[in-house]
């Protein structure tokens, strides 16, 4: 696998190893074994990082199945003083064994983990277990869109088990860069840098901080760590000019990437060195307005659900994952709604690289109790600390249409969840918005985001030009039926986005009694007039700072994409793009 490949994109070393591949596979639904030395019948052969339920592992078993193990042989091709072991995502728990000594433990299925391995390597060849458990009838986790029944219906999909992100190994110094984190202070025409070393106690250690833009040397400065954490504000080269400054920063017009190496030294000696990238760019909301880089700034996105047909939430490859984001700007969009889940980082890599804005959600449990909001808060914070750093990423959405909290009408508990997690978010992020509950019934939110399915594009502009929208639409209108914000939180004008909102179905090559959308066309001509009308309307509506159509692409039953489910075009890209674009 390349450079370009490499699943962390913002801190790359050069020494690292796939283990992506096939490995042995047992289903394990009765729970009879607990340990990799148990006699596991290892019967079936897998192709990690696709799930089990996925054809492109190489069983494509969509049955209930409760829990699961792995087993990988292989050999460390380059030993350093201390080895790493990486895994993007494993759905839900997963115990991991090295040599049949346990390393790690991890709960949530949508975020990385990692394991030191060191001491547990042998000579020779290695043998990695990991053991998973994903109960599919457990409605208390963060599940996203993945189905409790047996077969996919209405708008939810084909299970996730196991492994469904890369497996790798990685060499470091025995004292390492573990985190790094970027935070563009815009005012200030400075980059916020934290590095927090991991690995052995040492004293005595610095980082130097070099910062290009293109072939000119923006920064290069030292910082010494104290208690294995610097914290520090790098001023850049000042351009000097206004068009010059504003050459140098990020939007989806122009992503201006700014390149990065961190060098880890203890006295003059190199213990650790890491390539990443940053940008200049900054999001916020200015009374009804949602503004980047400090100017007012027409949300135009569409939601993703990011799934594929033969290997589900997996991309089947790197350029896979970089076509997404090709095609959603050809389709006119400057923003995309990651839909219930948690995105391969090479996806917001992609995202950054080319200049597509990301709205980051959380997946939803749907029961709501103690145990659910624990899972939740614990999986939320930990995406929010990965994913950090991209400059793509813009909004936070903690919650979708009230899932996992259905009674906030009435249940103050509920409330209370939704505002919790908005706050800390907040706090856990100072940088960006965060919708607490995306769709209706908002209390704490930066953004109100509204669902409303309606197919006629004639009641849609009726509803929306409105010259009283506290009046008129937040107490006596419900898009959806649900009320849009809850008693004792009334608009204070923030941005509104229509959030959702679309979702034709096209399909002339399936029944209609097969496929599901919020309503129907049958042919081409229909489908671009009636996308074309809708769009006119949203992008005419003076109340709405921006909108994002349902959907990117088909996803099993449902045909409301504008890209059928293997991403080829319903109608020509450049159509979908002068419409979606309200262009002629």
């Amino acid at each position: 696998m390349g450079q370009f490949e490499y699943p962390r994109p913002q801190l790359v070393r050069e020494q690292w190893q796939s283990l992506n591949g096939e490995w042995d596979f047992e289903f394990d639904d009765e729970h009879q074994f607990s340990l990799p030395s148990d006699p596991i019948p290892w019967s079936r052969r897998i192709q990690v990082p696709f799930a089990p339920e996925a054809a492109a592992s190489g069983i494509g078993d969509t049955g209930f199945h409760s829990a699961c193990w792995y087993r990988c042989r292989f050999t460390v091709e380059e030993r350093g003083p201390r080895t790493l072991l990486h895994f993007g995502a494993v759905d839900y728990q997963a115990r991991v064994w090295i040599n049949n000594h346990m390393v790690a433990e991890h709960e949530g299925g949508h975020t990385s983990f990692t394991a030191d391995i060191t001491d547990e390597l042998i000579d020779g060849e290695q043998t990695l277990v990991v053991y998973v458990e994903d109960d599919p009838a457990d409605l208390a986790k963060p599940r996203g869109k993945q189905d409790w029944q047996r077969e996919p219906h209405s708008i939810w999909y084909p299970r996730t088990t196991g492994i469904w992100q890369s497996v790798w190994l990685e060499n470091v110094a025995a004292t390492y860069i573990r985190r790094l984190r970027w935070t563009p202070i815009f005012d200030g025409y400075e980059l916020g840098c934290e590095v927090l070393a991991g690995g052995d106690a040492c004293s005595g250690l610095a980082v130097e901080v070099r910062v290009w833009h293109g072939e000119k040397l923006l920064a290069a400065d030292s910082y010494l760590l104290v208690g294995q954490e610097a914290n520090r504000k790098i001023a850049l080269s000042d351009p000097g000019i206004d068009d010059s400054r504003n050459e140098i920063l990020w939007s989806p017009e122009r992503p201006t990437l700014l390149d990065a190496e961190l060098t880890l030294y203890s006295g003059d000696r190199v213990l650790d060195r890491v390539r990443s990238y940053t940008a200049m760019r900054s999001v916020s909301i200015n009374r009804d307005r949602f503004m980047l880089n400090g100017r007012p700034y027409h949300l135009r996105l569409v939601l993703d659900q990011g799934y594929w047909v033969d290997s589900l939430m997996t991309a089947p490859s790197d350029n896979d994952l970089r076509r997404d984001v090709e095609l959603a700007k050809a389709m006119g969009f400057n923003g995309v709604r990651k839909h219930q889940k948690i995105e391969d980082p090479r996806y917001l890599y992609w995202a950054d690289r080319l200049g597509l804005l990301v709205w980051e959600e959380m997946p939803s449990a749907y029961a709501f109790t103690a145990r659910a909001m624990t899972r939740l808060v614990h999986e939320w914070t930990e995406a929010i600390e990965r994913d950090y750093s991209h400059p793509s990423l813009i909004v936070w959405v903690p919650f979708n249409e009230s899932w996992g909290v259905p009674n906030l009408t009435a249940v103050q508990a509920h409330r209370n969840a939704v505002e919790a997690l908005y706050h800390l978010t907040r706090m856990l992020d100072p940088t960006r918005p965060v919708i607490g509950n995306d769709g209706w019934e908002a209390s704490a939110t930066d953004i109100l985001g509204i669902h409303d399915y309606d197919p006629d594009p004639d009641k849609v502009r009726q509803r929306y030009e409105v010259t009283d929208p506290v009046r008129t639409l937040f107490d006596q209108r419900r898009p959806g039926g649900r009320i849009l914000t809850l008693d004792g939180f009334p608009h204070r004008g923030q941005p509104i986005v229509l959030t959702e909102f679309g979702g034709i179905a096209f399909d002339p090559n399936a029944p209609a009694h097969h496929t599901w959308g919020y309503s129907r066309q049958n042919t081409a001509e229909s489908f671009l007039e009636h996308y074309r009308a809708l769009l006119k309307v949203v992008n005419e509506t003076v109340m709405f700072s921006g909108f994002c159509y349902t959907q990117f692409a088909d996803t099993f039953q449902e045909t409301n994409g504008l890209l059928n489910a293997d991403r080829t075009p319903k109608i020509p890209l450049d159509q979908i793009s002068a419409a979606t674009r309200n262009v002629s």
